[in-house]
């Protein structure tokens, strides 16, 4: 969240998972290190492992949204397409009629 007030664009889904996974792998690392004596150590190897996986995460989200954003582009221009299609049958329709 610190670092999102920094910026000056949104940050990614795959920024946004490697955030998190800083964080979260920091928190756990600590918590884990406090147990073993050595609370800062467990976090900096926390927060690596937190990144390394928050970022892979984050990466196959973004992939995905990437591909039902292009998906979602293919039906935009399928709809268009039918739309026209259905006016100019009704306009032959209309010209048959007459």
């Amino acid at each position: 969240m610190i670092l999102s007030i920094g910026c000056s664009e949104p940050l990614t889904t795959r920024e946004k998972g490697a955030v998190y996974g800083t964080l979260g792998g920091a928190g756990l690392g600590a918590i884990i290190g406090s147990a073993t004596g050595n609370a800062g150590a467990g976090a900096g190897i926390g927060a690596a492992v937190g990144l390394l996986g928050g970022a892979l995460i984050g990466d196959q989200m973004q992939q995905r949204q990437n591909q039902d954003a292009a998906v979602q582009r293919q039906l935009s221009t399928q709809q268009a397409e039918i739309e026209r299609q259905q006016r100019e049958l009704e306009q032959l329709r209309r010209q048959q009629a007459r």
